[in-house]
């Protein structure tokens, strides 16, 4: 059974794989179902407050919130590729998926993650237009430009992650224990014993000059923006203006520092116990802190959050 599971090279076909266990024993595998559970919950609620708030407050129905939206959407997509599965496993006492599970899985978190990032990039040209750009932003940033760039995010994000699929799993492998809580694409291509994974080692170095061109471009945003934002005259105006931006570089810096952390460091000699920690922080991370951030650091989302609250609490007064 041992070499059935650990060495597949004689096999024509896969039909699971083996994720990494927390622990042996049932009662811990209960507390982290527990954890995991509780974090779902506030991650998910967190940014279904947002998504409410934005969608029933007319004073939010711009292009900066509208973005704000989908970003929300893409966080309750990410946390929601893993952590039912993880969750699932943990109660059961189980580490098995499926091999068409795991294929999900890597289509739907590359998906998840590729979109925030362009989101990020446009939020970053938004902000940069409404501050530099004032006089045209109306017409640069209408309600049908914003539609057709969600679009494009949304499509464009989904066939990156069908690039990444197809080139992670068009290598045959000769193991099926990833040491990985969820299928991640570096510790799949660890378990292929075919050179046609370097297919997958291109298109991720692809996607990283991809990422760090996306990265510039907000770097340049932003220093363009804070330029225009020290020339205001009005100290009101100034505050205004890196409220609106404070939150957004905060949460691009999260995300940056969070995936760079796992991508960037060398796998080849990297503990698992150091690959599962910094996995965790970027799966984890981002998706609470992202409406907590806009939550307390935007004045607009803290007065919209709290007309939805008090319109529940004044109908189940009425009630």
């Amino acid at each position: 059974m041992i070499l059935k599971e650990h060495n597949l090279r004689n096999q024509s076909s896969l039909t699971h794989f083996l994720l990494l266990g927390f622990s042996e024993v049932h009662e811990q595998q209960v507390l982290l179902f527990i954890v995991f559970l509780v974090y779902y919950l506030v991650a998910v609620g967190g940014n279904l407050l947002i998504i409410t708030a934005v969608a029933t407050d007319h004073h939010l129905h711009s292009p900066m919130y509208f973005f704000l939206t989908n970003l929300a959407i893409q966080d309750v997509g990410q946390v929601s590729v893993i952590f039912p599965k993880s969750m699932a496993n943990s109660l059961m006492s189980s580490r098995q998926i499926s091999y068409s599970g795991c294929v999900a899985q890597v289509l739907f978190y590359t998906f998840f993650i590729v979109s925030d990032f362009f989101l990020l990039t446009i939020m970053a040209y938004d902000r940069y237009v409404a501050i530099c750009n004032p006089l045209h932003y109306e017409m640069l940033m209408n309600k049908e430009a914003c539609l057709q760039i969600i679009i494009i995010v949304w499509i464009s994000s989904f066939l990156y992650g069908v690039l990444h699929t197809g080139g992670t799993f068009a290598v045959p492998f000769c193991s099926n224990i990833v040491n990985q809580i969820f299928c991640e694409i570096p510790q799949l291509l660890k378990l292929t014993c075919s050179d046609l994974y370097l297919i997958e080692v291109g298109i991720i170095l692809l996607s990283v000059v991809m990422a760090l061109g996306c990265f510039l471009f907000m770097l340049v945003t932003y220093v363009q923006i804070f330029t225009t934002v020290l020339k205001i005259p009005s100290v009101q105006g100034r505050q205004k203006a890196f409220a609106t931006c404070l939150p957004h570089l905060i949460v691009v810096s999260l995300f940056m520092f969070t995936v760079t952390s796992v991508y960037i460091k060398p796998s080849s000699n990297s503990l698992p116990s150091l690959d599962l920690a910094m996995t965790i922080l970027y799966s984890m991370v981002p998706p609470l802190m992202n409406p907590v951030i806009y939550s307390l650091r935007n004045k607009e989302i803290k007065k919209g959050l709290s007309n939805l609250l008090g319109f529940r609490k004044s109908s189940a007064n009425s009630v």
